[in-house]
C-alpha cells in the first residue's frame, strides 16, 4: 500500500519515566462539597474466589482544592460479626485528589496508603472509578448530595436498576440482576419483578418477585426493604440508595454485604445516547466454571458513542492476569424507545439525563455505569482536554499514549489553515505549528484549525505526558495523559477504528469479505501504538528496509479469540509513523468476520475485524469470537494482598505524592 493511502487513514480518522511531570489539577474544583459514596473492594485468587471484601459507604467531602475527608461505615468480611451477621464500624480518613481539566484523575485510596482510585468526573458531577493499579479489585462511585436533602417525595416514578452481588464469595454464587422500581413518592415500591443470572446456573434466566417493597429516607439516603423469603434467589434485605442532584441516577448497596447497585430514572420518550461517556464497572466471566475457575475484573475508562457505533476503552484490573492493562474495543447499539438495548454479554438501559447502566447476561455477569462527560470549551489556541486519541483506532483519551504512537489532537484554532507534510522525516514545525510532548518536539503529518496528526517522540519516557500545541508562537492549554509501554490501535478501512482492519495479503491487496484471508496464510496488519523499537530511528522517519526495526515489546495477536503466530512486529518498512505486524491465520477460526486482537505487555486492542475465507476449519465458539477480555499473562505489576482496613498504614492514607508513580 502506498504511503499516501496509509496516511490518509490517519488524517481522515474521525474526528512513565518522566518524573519531572505532574498531573494537571485544574479540574479539582469539579469535586466540591459533600457527596454520598460507596466503594466495594474485593481480594481473591485466580479461580475468582474471594478471600476478603470491604464495603465503605457514607459521606465524602471535597474542598475543591485537592483534599477530601471521609466519614462513613466500613464493612469488612474479615472483621466483626454479631450472630453470624457482619457488623459495620465507623471509619474516618482524610486524603487528597488530583483531577485534570477533562475530569480524569485520581484519589488517594481510603484504605491503602500509596494506592489510588482512578476515575472521571461526569457532566453531573458524578465520580466513577476503580483502583486498577493497586492489585485489588473495586468499584467507587460518588455523587453530590442535594440541597435540600432528598426525601420520600423525591423518589417518585420508574427506575431501572442493576445489581452485582458477589457476597457469596465464590463464582457459582455470584448474582447479576436487573429490575424496575416504581416509586409512588410516599414510601411504596409495590411488587418488584427481577430477572437475572447466577454464576452456577450459566445462561439460565432466574426470576424472583419481591412483594410489598417499601422505602423511607434518612439523612438524604433511601432505605429500601426487600423481603427475605427462603427462595429470594436474586435480592433480599435492606439496600441503601443515593441519588444524583437531578434524581436521574441512583446507586448504593447493602449495609450488611458487598453488592453494588446502580440505576437510572426512565426517560420520557427515547433517550439520547451519544458523545463522550465516562464509565466504570465489574465483570465476572463464569463461562469456564466447569474447568474450576472464573475470570474477574474491575475497571474504569471512557467511550465515544456515535450513530450506533462505540469505540471504548477500559483500564482493567484482571484477576486471571494478576495485573492491570488497557483494553480498547468496539461495539454497536440501537436504543429502543424504552431506553434498552443489549449485546451478547450485557443488557443496557439509557435513562433520563443520558446515563447508561448495564447488567451482565449469564454466564458473563457484570455491572456497568456510563455517565456523560462534561462539555469542553476554550478560547484562543485550545486543545480539547479529552481530545487526544489514537489515530488508528480512535481509542478515547483514557487509553493514554505510547512512544512512537500516531495520535490525533482535536481543538480550536490549532493551525492557521490545513496542510500536510510533503517530506519524510515529518517536520516538527508545519505551517508554523508545533506540538510538544513533555517539551520534546513531535513530528507532524497533518495540521488544520480543528485537528492535528502527530507522532509521540520515542524519548517521551513513561508515567505522565504533558501535551501542548503552539500555533505561530501562541501556546495552547496543556493536556496531561498517562504514558504506557504500548497503546495498540489497528487502522481500519474506512478510517475511524470500527470495521475491517487495514490488513494486506502478500500481493499487497486488501483483505476484505470479497478477498478474505485464509487459514495458514500470513497477512500484514498496519497499526500504531506498539512503543519503542530496535534499532531506534529518528522521530518521524520511515521504517528502515534493512535491518528492520522491530518492537522492543513482545506483541501478540488473536483472530476470533484464537492465538495467531506473529512472525514480525516492528516499523513498517519505508513508511513513516506506521507499525506492521505479520500474522498467520490460525486453525480453529470460523469463516466470515472475526475479531482482530493485538496485545502488548500492558494493553489489548480488539476494535477491528478481519475476514476469513470459507476454507477455515470448524467455527469457534461465540465466547471465543467475542474475546471480551483476553489479556496478556505476564507483567511486572503483581497483585498485592488486600490492605487491612484499620491498620496504621490505612489510617495514614491522607498523604500522597503529586502524582502516582506508575499507571
Amino acid at each position: 500500500m502506498q504511503l499516501a493511502r496509509m496516511l490518509a487513514l490517519v488524517s481522515a480518522a474521525t474526528a512513565w519515566q518522566a518524573a519531572a511531570q505532574t498531573w494537571d489539577t485544574s479540574g479539582n474544583n469539579l469535586l466540591n462539597g459533600t457527596y454520598y459514596f460507596r466503594e466495594v473492594i474485593y481480594a481473591g485468587d485466580d479461580a475468582g474466589d474471594l478471600s476478603e471484601a470491604i464495603a465503605l459507604y457514607g459521606n465524602i467531602s471535597f474542598d475543591g482544592g485537592g483534599k477530601y475527608s471521609i466519614t462513613c461505615q466500613a464493612l469488612d468480611s474479615n472483621s466483626a460479626y454479631s450472630y453470624g451477621v457482619p457488623v459495620a464500624q465507623s471509619y474516618a480518613v482524610n486524603g487528597t485528589y488530583s483531577i485534570s481539566a477533562s475530569g480524569y484523575g485520581f484519589l488517594s485510596s481510603p484504605v491503602s496508603s500509596g494506592d489510588y482510585v482512578y476515575g472521571l468526573v461526569s457532566q453531573q458531577g458524578i465520580f466513577a472509578g476503580s483502583s486498577t493499579e493497586s492489585g485489588f479489585y473495586d468499584l467507587f462511585i460518588a455523587a453530590p448530595l442535594s440541597t435540600p436533602l432528598p426525601a420520600n417525595a423525591t423518589f417518585k416514578g420508574t427506575y431501572w436498576m442493576a445489581d452485582m452481588d458477589l457476597s457469596g464469595g465464590s463464582p457459582p454464587y455470584a448474582i447479576s440482576s436487573m429490575f424496575q422500581l416504581n416509586a409512588d413518592g410516599a414510601g411504596n415500591l409495590g411488587n418488584v419483578a427481577l430477572t437475572g443470572y447466577v454464576g452456577g446456573y450459566g445462561s439460565t434466566v432466574v426470576t424472583q418477585t419481591a412483594a410489598g417493597v417499601k422505602y423511607f429516607f434518612s439523612n438524604g439516603g433511601a432505605n429500601v426493604a426487600f423481603p427475605s423469603p427462603s427462595n429470594a434467589t436474586l435480592i433480599a434485605g435492606t439496600k441503601y440508595l443515593y441519588f444524583s442532584p437531578d434524581g436521574s441516577f441512583v446507586f448504593g448497596g447493602s449495609p450488611q454485604s458487598w453488592d453494588f447497585l446502580v440505576g437510572v430514572r426512565v426517560a420520557s420518550g427515547t433517550p439520547s445516547f451519544g458523545g463522550l461517556y465516562y464509565q466504570a464497572g465489574i465483570d465476572q466471566d463464569d463461562s469456564q466454571l466447569a474447568s474450576g475457575y472464573a475470570s474477574f475484573d474491575t475497571y474504569y475508562g471512557s467511550l465515544n458513542a456515535n450513530a450506533g457505533k462505540i469505540i471504548g476503552h477500559q483500564r482493567v484490573q484482571d484477576v486471571s492476569s494478576t495485573y492491570s492493562a488497557g483494553y480498547t474495543y468496539s461495539d454497536a447499539y440501537s436504543v429502543k424507545s424504552d431506553g434498552t438495548y443489549s449485546n451478547p454479554a450485557m443488557r443496557y438501559v439509557v435513562g433520563a439525563g443520558g446515563v447508561r447502566i448495564g447488567s451482565g447476561i449469564g454466564p458473563y455477569l457484570g455491572i456497568n455505569v456510563a455517565v456523560p462527560a462534561p462539555a469542553f470549551s476554550g478560547s484562543g489556541v485550545f486543545l480539547n482536554p479529552a481530545g487526544v486519541v489514537n489515530a488508528a483506532s480512535s481509542a478515547p483519551f483514557t487509553a493514554g499514549i505510547a512512544p512512537g504512537e500516531f495520535i490525533t489532537l482535536y481543538g480550536l484554532n490549532l493551525a492557521p489553515d490545513t496542510q500536510a507534510a510533503s517530506t519524510v522525516p515529518f517536520p516538527t514545525t508545519l505551517d508554523g505549528v508545533q506540538v510538544t510532548v513533555n517539551g520534546l518536539p513531535a513530528p507532524i503529518y497533518y495540521a488544520s484549525p480543528g485537528q492535528i496528526s502527530a507522532i509521540v517522540p520515542y524519548a517521551v519516557g513513561s508515567s505522565i505526558a504533558r501535551i501542548q500545541v503552539i500555533n505561530n508562537e501562541t501556546a495552547s492549554n496543556t493536556v496531561t495523559m498517562f504514558v504506557n509501554l504500548t497503546a495498540p490501535g489497528v487502522f481500519t478501512v474506512p478510517a475511524g477504528g470500527i470495521g475491517y482492519g487495514a490488513v494486506l495479503h502478500a500481493d499487497y491487496s486488501l483483505v476484505t469479505p470479497q478477498n478474505p484471508a485464509q487459514v495458514g496464510e500470513t497477512v500484514s496488519v498496519y497499526l500504531t501504538g506498539l512503543g519503542t523499537v530496535n534499532p531506534l530511528v529518528p522521530d518521524g522517519s520511515a521504517g528502515p528496509a534493512g535491518p528492520l526495526s522491530q518492537t522492543a515489546n513482545t506483541i501478540a495477536a488473536y483472530i476470533g479469540g484464537q492465538t495467531a503466530t506473529v512472525t514480525y512486529a516492528g516499523l513498517a518498512p519505508q513508511l513513516a509513523g506506521l507499525y506492521q505486524i505479520n500474522v498467520t491465520v490460525p486453525s480453529g477460526v470460523s469463516s466470515g468476520d472475526n475479531s482482530l486482537g493485538i496485545s502488548g505487555p500492558d494493553s489489548y486492542a480488539a476494535e477491528a475485524l478481519i475476514s476469513v475465507g470459507a476454507g477455515a476449519s470448524a467455527s469457534a465458539s461465540p465466547a471465543a469470537q467475542s474475546a471480551a477480555r483476553k489479556l496478556p499473562t505476564s507483567s511486572p505489576l503483581v497483585r498485592r494482598p488486600m490492605p487491612r482496613l484499620f491498620s496504621k498504614q490505612a489510617l495514614g492514607a491522607a498523604a500522597s505524592p503529586t502524582a502516582p508513580a506508575s499507571h
